[in-house]
């Protein structure tokens, strides 16, 4: 079997620039596999001038390279030490059988005289130059482009590593992740035979928010390794031995800036070391995660956005499409997130796993010709065909089983991307209908906010001490109701009766959490409804703590009320223990409302139970009830 690049050398180009590309690629092939370990042989720039006039017009000549195992650096082509010369070699034979054929071929052919034709001066501008030189830009940019893909695709397959899997999955707790999941399951309201969600969608959920709240951090600059102090970049440095073993070829230069030590951020990219460091940005996160997802049994992509972000897409069995995962974001089902939250402007979005590439870019916008008309790196046919070589590449290995399914979830998944998504306010999920469950699940339901409707009553212990105490500790997200043996109960939301286009933010720069407004959502309420009316007990005094934050304009009102009176507090006048006058009643509500901000970020100008993320004592929500008898 021939490779497709040297048949697309012979067929696809004139005979002479054919054997030109190929004694170029020959005498490459030869310096390699006589120097096997001199680094010089292995790395060719690409503004050399063979190169630019003999190769890159070429068609297969570049990819032919890329076959062989060269990946782009910067402005060279370099075969990385531990590549196998093997295909090198397999290549080489290639070319040199096809070689002899065209020489025998031209040898064969009798030469016919052809008069010249009369010249003719032209009144026509010529373009020739400049389209040659726009066609050299294209072949250098899909070079390169090839590249990227190839790299990518290359990468993914690490996440196979039996070893390194066994690695992730000592550090992940499943065990509590699997009772977490099950208990999201179980706590979803009767769905419906066709809300299609299971245990391992909540698995999922479970296993990203562990990821982004207890497993991994984010670094912009690093603190300074003598004295914690914040340091500034200034600039970049040569890796150690120790850092390039870790594939971290890149790494950033930072100085305190209280006692000026240098402190190295290496960006690794291997899984394996991010596992010990736990730290990094998008590129880091992503990679790991993808592993931790690999690990623990699910089908994960790693999806490189060629303007600057990466996340993780993994397959869902139940809703049998694959699904947008960030764990930067510990967001979960948002593909328009970007495009219509954040307001990037998407070129490329392309997915690799161990079983296929695809260009994913259409699950992630709604705004498809904004799109192509910013795709200019590549041809669109190019694009499809480099694609579709590759994924044959990884079908043709497979059994007949897994590729029927893969066959099948191509299919599906370029059906979905013909119909153009709209963005759905707050959700940004891109989907006008879809499972209820599934955004139950997520704790993220939007302007159609499903509720627990949990209600307050007393239990017998509180009828006893005549006294109910609840706080919440917005760090660890999780109520302690001390009347009650110290019960615990996590999750801002599962202690509401109803809240709406609210959610729980978490800045791992700032190392602060809060609950805040959803982005993109002008006004939000959270709920809390008690019921004392069968216990046979009645308000004696209420003590409340809400505390609040609020930037700009942003405003924020409280209002508790009894059986037949209401109080309405505003912005931070309840940051204290503050004593509410409802007595004699037998029920209370308090609702929290959050409006107004300015600007794009008008969502976090109002904030309740502000606190440090590592401060797991405090609570900024506390209330406590006294009772008398009726």
């Amino acid at each position: 079997m021939t490779w497709d690049s040297v048949k697309q050398i012979i067929n696809e180009n004139e005979s002479k620039s054919s054997l030109d590309a190929i004694d170029i690629l020959l005498k490459y092939c030869n310096n390699i596999l006589n120097n096997p370990r001199d680094p010089k042989y292995r790395r060719i720039r690409l503004k050399n001038a063979v190169v630019e006039n003999k190769l890159l017009p070429v068609v297969g000549a570049m990819e032919c390279l890329f076959d062989m195992g060269f990946l782009e650096d910067g402005e060279y082509l370099s075969l990385p030490e531990n590549c196998s010369l093997s295909i090198l070699t397999v290549i080489k034979n290639e070319l040199t059988t096809e070689k002899d054929a065209l020489l025998n071929n031209e040898k064969s052919t009798t030469p016919v005289s052809i008069q010249p034709a009369p010249q003719v001066t032209s009144t026509q501008p010529s373009h020739s130059i400049s389209n040659n030189i726009l066609t050299q830009n294209m072949i250098v940019s899909e070079a390169k482009f090839y590249s990227k893909l190839q790299s990518s695709l290359q990468h993914v397959l690490i996440y196979e590593d039996r070893t390194l899997q066994t690695k992730a999955k000592q550090v992940i707790p499943l065990d509590r992740l699997e009772i977490d999941a099950r208990e999201r399951l179980n706590s979803l309201q009767s769905p419906s035979s066709d809300q299609q969600i299971d245990f391992q969608d909540c698995l999922l959920l479970s296993l990203l928010h562990w990821f982004k709240t207890e497993f991994f951090s984010w670094v912009d600059a690093p603190a300074c390794e003598r004295c914690t102090g914040p340091t500034r970049s200034i600039g970049m440095v040569e890796p150690s031995l120790e850092e390039t073993r870790w594939q971290g070829h890149r790494v950033e230069s930072y100085q305190c800036n209280v006692c000026a030590l240098l402190t190295r951020f290496p960006r690794y990219n291997h899984p394996g070391k991010l596992l010990e460091t736990r730290k990094g940005r998008c590129g880091e996160w992503a990679n790991c995660f993808t592993l931790c997802c690999r690990a623990v049994g699910f089908e994960a992509r790693y999806v490189l956005d060629w303007t600057d972000h990466v996340w993780t897409e993994v397959y869902s069995q139940s809703q049998k499409r694959w699904m947008h995962c960030d764990p930067c974001e510990n967001v979960c089902d948002k593909p328009l997130l970007y495009e219509s939250g954040w307001g990037k402007k998407l070129t490329y979005i392309i997915a690799f796993s161990k079983d296929d590439i695809m260009d994913v870019t259409w699950r992630y916008s709604a705004k498809h010709s904004q799109i192509l008309s910013r795709r200019q790196e590549c041809r669109e046919d190019w694009l499809v065909r480099t694609i579709h070589k590759m994924n044959k590449g990884k079908l043709d290995v497979m059994g007949p089983a897994r590729k029927d399914v893969m066959l099948k979830r191509i299919i599906v998944e370029l059906v979905e991307f013909l119909k153009v998504k709209t963005a759905n306010n707050s959700q940004l999920s891109g989907r006008t209908t879809g499972s209820l469950a599934w955004r139950l699940a997520r704790g993220e339901t939007g302007n159609m906010d499903q509720n627990s409707e949990f209600i307050f009553h007393l239990s017998e212990q509180e009828k006893q001490s005549k006294q109910l105490h609840i706080l919440y500790n917005c760090a660890s997200d999780q109520y302690v109701r001390r009347s009650n043996n110290n019960e615990t109960t996590k999750t801002w939301s599962s202690l509401c009766y109803n809240h709406l286009s609210i959610f729980r933010k978490e800045e791992k720069d700032w190392k602060m959490v809060y609950l805040a407004r959803e982005e993109g959502s002008s006004n939000a309420s959270v709920f809390w409804k008690f019921d004392f009316s069968d216990s046979k007990l009645r308000i004696d005094n209420v003590s409340l703590k809400c505390h609040s934050s609020v930037f700009e304009n942003g405003e924020i009102s409280w209002k508790i009320c009894g059986d037949d009176q209401c109080h309405v507090y505003r912005g931070t006048e309840l940051t204290q223990l503050t004593n509410i006058d409802v007595k004699g009643s037998t029920t209370l509500n308090i609702t929290a409302t959050l409006t107004k901000g300015t600007g794009d970020n008008a969502w976090q100008h109002t904030q309740l139970f502000r606190q440090s993320s590592d401060d797991k004592n405090t609570y900024p929500f506390e209330l406590l009830i006294k009772f008398t008898d009726l």
